[in-house]
């Protein structure tokens, strides 16, 4: 069903002949429009997430040009609204602080200015789910622009990745086997473009899963940011974004609970970030269709890795995935493992979409039958160390740790790890358990502080990985034997503020199990002696944070921005 002008949203500002409208119609003339440049025709967002401080996002700055192309070209009316940055890079403590702040500010971009559709600008790691959440509860018909991955990176003949790379060089450097000077050529090496990390990160697992839930055209989350396919993908989202408005595609039309279950499925075969199950989470739940972590664990024992892209392969990036055939050709492969009949944001289903779809690699996308790991990417542990979860990457850790009993050594703070892990004479081995704590969401705004540096000590001997444990995150493009997510945290009470240096801890990962070596009357002991630590922030955004969000078991979001907290936002009053 079309719209026809006068149900546009926008007609609301406008259409009326009344004061009102008269100085919404003379602003927009301020800006050198005229009426035909407006009048009956759908008014479109490009939210964009530029910045100078955004190096992912350094080409949005053209691509906006390209959106609004596409959105004249289709008869529409496009207006740019910029949004909060969020360089994965450079925003500290951490960008998950400001998701969420994001989140809000789409919310309301779209909601107060006289917008009918949007284009969502994103890429960079929390800017894709919380440029979606915001959308979702605006109720606004959207499509999402991914970023697109960079280019491999060079050093000396090396192909080098994002993050994974820099990860295991550095723990070469710290063991005294990188000289200064090769460390600066990989500096200059490592980013050569702009888009987003081009290993299996964060950024390239929630443009694919945007892309899986049926948010963007189809294959646009491969497209490398540099390729001549971006703008004109720019400019057709633009397109489409008219068509949209008068179609009133809204999220709440499109999206179910198997959009979602999609997502899913595609994070598992692409080797996803484990950041992957906050966000899907925290998406599915503003949307209305919640997902948990049980779905992510049977999804798990489903769906083999066959993206084998680096941390999870041994070779590969995002462009040569690209030139692989990308995810529609991944998705076609996994057909099996999707709900093909669910609608997406170009109208037509997942199925059709992915119909025909080609793979030219068989080593970059792998067949069923021959994956680089049998299962999914993700596993999720329970035990009395964590009631609510806790996360690990088995297919980046070393095999020998997925089974594996050792003792605790225990840290409250991050500036005590680092300082203790250069310790030439830390009493430390590789079967030993590290442990991070009071880095949860309420305890330090969850900060991707969760892949624990190996002691120097033990990297000289020649240990390249060991069980590390936290209420933190890691890095998409990190890897290891990392658990990480631990639900409750430490700061609230979680049971891994009661684990103490030399207790044993043992981790199954087949069993999807993990346990406290603690008697539960010590424990009881061990808890009645507990003190919380003082809050971290006291006043401002950090305040507001700590006060409304939920664990990461439920996605992290804050508690009043679901979905299910009350009724939804009327549109608002123009008087």
């Amino acid at each position: 069903m079309t719209r026809t002008p006068d149900q546009l949203r926008s007609a609301r500002w406008f259409a009326p002949d009344d004061f009102r409208s008269f100085g919404h119609r003379s602003r927009v003339m301020q800006m050198g429009y005229a009426s035909a440049d407006w009048k009956g025709k759908p008014v479109v967002a490009i939210v964009n997430t530029w910045s100078d401080a955004n190096q992912c996002h350094a080409h949005f700055k053209h691509r906006v040009e390209d959106v609004k192309r596409g959105v004249f070209q289709a008869g529409g009316f496009p207006l740019e609204l910029p949004a909060i940055s969020l360089s994965e890079s450079l925003v500290k403590p951490t960008t998950m602080l400001y998701r969420n702040f994001l989140a809000m500010e789409t919310e309301e971009l779209l909601r107060s200015h006289p917008i009918d559709a949007a284009v969502l600008m994103g890429g960079c790691d929390k800017t894709t789910p919380g440029l979606l959440m915001g959308a979702f509860s605006a109720g606004i018909p959207s499509i999402y622009l991914p970023a697109g991955p960079m280019l491999r990176g060079n050093w000396r003949g090396q192909v080098l990745g994002s993050g994974s790379d820099a990860f295991k060089y550095w723990d070469e450097r710290r063991a005294g086997r990188l000289s200064d000077q090769a460390w600066q050529e990989m500096e200059a090496g490592i980013a050569r473009s702009h888009g987003t990390c081009m290993t299996m990160g964060t950024a390239a697992t929630m443009m694919g899963i945007a892309e899986a839930v049926g948010l963007t055209l189809p294959g646009a989350s491969s497209i490398p940011a540099a390729d001549a396919n971006h703008p004109r993908m720019s400019a057709e989202c633009g397109r489409r974004a008219v068509e949209m408005a008068w179609e009133d595609l809204t999220p709440g039309k499109l999206l179910s609970r198997e959009h979602f279950l999609n997502g899913i499925a595609c994070a598992m075969a692409m080797g996803c970030s484990t950041n992957a199950i906050i966000h899907l989470i925290g998406m599915s739940r503003r949307a209305g269709h919640a997902v948990t972590l049980d779905d992510f664990d049977a999804a798990s024992r489903r769906v083999p890795v066959i993206a084998n892209i680096r941390p999870s392969g041994e070779k590969y990036l995002m462009e040569d995935f690209y030139y692989a055939g990308g995810l529609r050709g991944m998705l076609e492969r996994m057909r099996g493992h999707l709900h093909l009949d669910v609608r997406t944001v170009n109208g037509r289903t997942l199925g059709e979409n992915i119909a025909g779809a080609e793979v030219y690699d068989d080593d970059v996308i792998r067949p069923l039958s021959r994956p680089i790991y049998a299962e999914g990417a993700l596993a999720v542990l329970r035990g009395n160390l964590a009631p609510d979860g806790v996360v690990i990457k088995p297919s980046a850790c070393a095999p020998h740790l997925l089974q594996h009993t050792g003792r605790a050594l225990v840290f409250d703070d991050y500036p005590a790890l680092k300082k203790a892990v250069d310790d030439p004479a830390l009493d430390a081995s590789g079967d030993d358990v590290l442990v991070l704590r009071n880095a949860g969401p309420k305890g330090a705004g969850m900060p991707e502080w969760g892949m624990l540096p190996i002691p120097t000590k033990l990297l000289k001997q020649g240990v390249t990985d060991m069980l590390r444990l936290s209420d933190a995150r890691m890095s998409g493009t990190s890897y290891g034997g990392c658990l990480l997510h631990c639900s409750p945290e430490a700061a609230i009470g979680g049971p891994l503020a009661l684990v103490r240096t030399g207790d044993r801890i043992t981790v199954d990962v087949p069993a999807r199990r993990i346990h406290l070596e603690v008697g539960d009357d010590e424990l009881a002991r061990r808890r009645a002696e507990w003190t919380a630590p003082p809050p971290r922030w006291q006043r401002g955004y950090g305040w507001l944070f700590a006060q409304h969000i939920l664990q990461a078991n439920d996605g992290c979001d804050f508690d009043f921005l679901e979905t299910r907290f009350g009724a939804a936002v009327p549109e608002p009053d123009i008087f």
